[in-house]
């Protein structure tokens, strides 16, 4: 970039490079700290095992498509009544199988955001009844292992988590595979690569339950083929390989998806999750959660699905020494604001292991900075005029102003794209 200022002020290159070396803004899927995985610039979530996905699309995807394309063959030789419904049936619940395997896989499972530092110790000392575990970095702080909580009358105790430092929400835990805290975590499934939790658990149901219904549809049909061919079974079996590998994959395949998606009804049924069964064993005492069976089953089938407490694609500043605020744009109404420095939005630790946030910064009073930057936002002037901000795409442009003696102005973009 060249540009004409010669104030030695504000026009001189070591200005620009003391501001080109301040901390550069990242996309928060960039600066993540978790081992989840991003697609599409932040868009798609998966777990650290995803490359299992293709595993599963192919043990899904394979026998739906062969038996497909085999009664596409057969149309002409054949009753072309009875192969054509059974052959779009049959495409229809391989491609729905796998887009729910996709959309139980690629989307956030609740991840409940983490602090950089713990809670103070007066924050945890109500209603709790241990003090376990200690800070290492500051010995005098003693944080509580559990506090009591009151759901639906029945006092449930949650735990605080040592690695995202926060006590867990109710039928929350702490995933050790993605290293997130996780909302009414049920499993980390190996076969989805991600965490089967509250936003995703709908489509998972989705997913076993049409993978039960097409490995039942391939063996019954494959077995009807083989009885309307003439001659003898065991003749036309030898002839028609095909059709008796479905047979016994499916037959096979059948006894694992479909126990598996008998035993998520059953959860359903009673509102548990599988880390709470085998956990807690809720037949020996009473489930606080559990509505009756219908109502459970309103619960799941039409119950909101809660929004992401995460934006992926925002914008953070980070950096191995010091953690800055980031800043964002409110979509709904399109105002800046101003995320703290406590709650973690992508920070990365230093080399030393401690949190990487200034003291200085951690006594600052942000109440005011919000609102402040509104109303110059009002009054048409630049939101942010403090090279403290340094966006993406900042750049410094020379105006002549005899009145300032030439002195820069500094405009902001950021993209939410």
């Amino acid at each position: 970039m060249t540009c004409g200022n010669k104030n030695p002020k504000w026009g001189s290159s070591s200005s620009v490079v003391g501001m080109a070396s301040l901390p550069q803004p990242k996309r928060l899927y960039q600066a993540w700290t978790g081992r989840n995985k991003f697609l599409c610039g932040g868009r798609l979530i998966f777990g650290p095992d995803v490359a299992s996905l293709f595993l599963s699309t192919l043990l899904i995807g394979v026998p739906g498509f062969t038996f497909c394309i085999k009664m596409l063959v057969k149309i002409k030789s054949d009753d072309p009544h009875f192969k054509y419904p059974v052959l779009f049936t049959g495409l229809i619940l391989t491609f729905l199988d796998l887009a729910f395997l996709y959309m139980t896989s690629g989307r956030d499972p609740g991840i409940v955001p983490r602090n950089t530092q713990p809670p103070e110790s007066d924050d945890g000392l109500d209603g709790t009844s241990s003090l376990e575990w200690i800070n290492d970095a500051t010995p005098e702080l003693k944080i509580p292992r559990t506090k009591d909580v009151l759901i639906n009358g029945y006092i449930i105790k949650v735990k605080y988590c040592d690695t995202c430092m926060i006590y867990r929400p109710p039928r929350a835990s702490h995933c050790s595979i993605c290293n997130n805290c996780v909302q009414k975590f049920d499993h980390h499934c190996p076969w989805v690569g991600q965490c089967i939790a509250l936003r995703n658990y709908r489509f998972f149901i989705l997913f076993i339950s049409l993978s039960t219904t097409l490995c039942i549809y391939v063996f019954v049909f494959s077995w009807i083929n083989l009885i309307r061919q003439e001659g003898n079974l065991w003749r036309v079996m030898s002839y028609d390989i095909i059709s008796v590998i479905l047979i016994v994959y499916c037959f096979i395949a059948v006894w694992f998806v479909g126990g598996l998606t008998v035993f998520h009804f059953y959860l359903i049924c009673t509102n548990q999750t599988t880390y709470e069964n085998f956990r807690y064993r809720y037949d020996k005492n009473k489930n606080p959660y559990n509505k009756g069976i219908l109502k459970n089953f309103i619960e799941f089938g039409f119950g909101k699905i809660p929004p992401s407490m995460f934006n992926f694609r925002e914008w953070v500043v980070a950096d191995d020494d010091i953690f800055m605020p980031s800043i964002t744009r409110d979509f709904s109404g399109g105002t800046v604001s101003l995320q703290k420095s406590d709650v973690e939005v992508g920070s990365q630790f230093s080399k030393d292991g401690d949190v990487p946030v200034p003291h200085i910064l951690k006594n600052l009073d942000y109440s005011g900075i919000g609102e402040d930057t509104q109303k110059k936002e009002g009054n048409g002037n630049n939101a942010f005029d403090d090279p403290f901000f340094f966006p993406d795409d900042s750049e410094v442009r020379y105006e002549e102003d005899s009145r300032f003696n030439q002195q820069p102005r500094y405009s902001h973009g950021i993209s939410n794209a």
